[in-house]
């Protein structure tokens, strides 16, 4: 996999205004003088605060992987995937803790054997002395989650969950909805989409009129073609997500006589990666707050699994 410019977006905006390293005692002005190095319990009590593990889905399996909860971490890394290259970045810099959205082990299992690419990433992980932990669809839902970045970058304003979360707070929940400051064409707000994610092999697709107007924007990081519903409730103009299928895209196309929702479908992996500044930041704020110190850092591995794509006349 190709390092270090998966952080360029097409106009190098990522890498400019997201740091790749930050360090929690300097984020937020502390009541200690010296900070000190928080232990990995302390770390799982600042991350529950920012993502609460009751906001994951109920088939989801978030929360620590590995790791001894009194073990020092004065090293942190996020990344979206626990894959082995990533793990081999995290513990090359020193990390004691890798932070990932995807988990490792979604499914059960019963073998940790390093005769598979999990069991190895298991045996390095311990071998090298640094914990996992795995924030998902907690991550998605909770308030500056990914769906809320997306809402962000698109300038959305009164913002609703699409879904809204079972046991939280009214403006959590999986997926947002919201309006753009004024109508723009469907061509323009796709560009504007592809011009800040990382550059990945796949690029942006969409599906409808590129000069029809669109002001209500759903949208959702990762894969989201199971909110077709609703996003049809919601009367949004276009959905954002990544990872369409061909017979639900082409059903939820079908379903209105004006086309709409119109989709732009997006790399799973690049419609994540922009939520990783923004959490790495919030920790590092919060551990601060608390009197910790820590570095911190953004994986620079691309774990898109694409590596190009061929095109009419490419």
């Amino acid at each position: 996999m190709a390092e270090a410019d998966v952080l360029d977006s097409q106009q190098n905006g990522i890498a400019e205004e997201s740091p790749e390293h930050v360090e929690a005692g300097d984020a937020e002005d502390t009541a200690h003088d010296a900070p000190e190095p928080p232990v990995l319990s302390d770390v799982l009590l600042a991350a529950e605060e920012l993502w609460p593990e009751s906001l994951a889905e109920e088939w989801d399996r978030v929360g620590l992987v590995v790791g001894r909860p009194e073990a020092e971490v004065d090293r942190i890394m996020f990344a979206v995937d626990p894959t082995l290259e990533v793990i081999e970045e995290a513990l090359e810099w020193g990390a004691q803790l890798l932070i990932t959205h995807h988990p490792l082990l979604l499914k059960g299992v019963n073998s940790v054997a390093a005769t598979t690419g999990k069991g190895r990433a298991i045996h390095r992980l311990i071998e090298g002395g640094c914990a996992l932990l795995t924030v998902h669809t907690n991550g998605d839902s909770a308030v500056g989650g990914v769906s809320d970045v997306l809402a962000d970058i698109l300038k959305l304003g009164d913002v609703q969950p699409l879904m809204p979360a079972v046991n939280g707070l009214v403006e959590e929940g999986i997926g947002r909805v919201g309006f753009l400051p004024a109508p723009e064409k469907l061509g323009d707000l796709a560009a504007k989409v592809f011009l800040t994610l990382p550059a990945v092999a796949g690029g942006v697709r969409v599906s409808g009129e590129r000069d029809a107007l669109v002001r209500k924007v759903a949208v959702c990081g990762g894969a989201g073609d199971s909110l077709f519903d609703a996003v049809r409730a919601s009367d949004a103009d276009v959905f954002v997500t990544a990872d369409l299928r061909h017979h639900p895209a082409s059903e939820a196309r079908e379903a209105r006589l004006d086309g709409r929702p119109y989709l732009i479908d997006l790399s799973h992996f690049a419609s994540e990666w922009l939520w990783l500044p923004n959490a790495m930041v919030a920790l590092g704020n919060v551990l601060a707050d608390q009197g910790f110190a820590a570095e911190l850092a953004l994986s620079q591995t691309n774990t898109d699994p694409w590596d190009f794509i061929l095109t009419p006349g490419n």
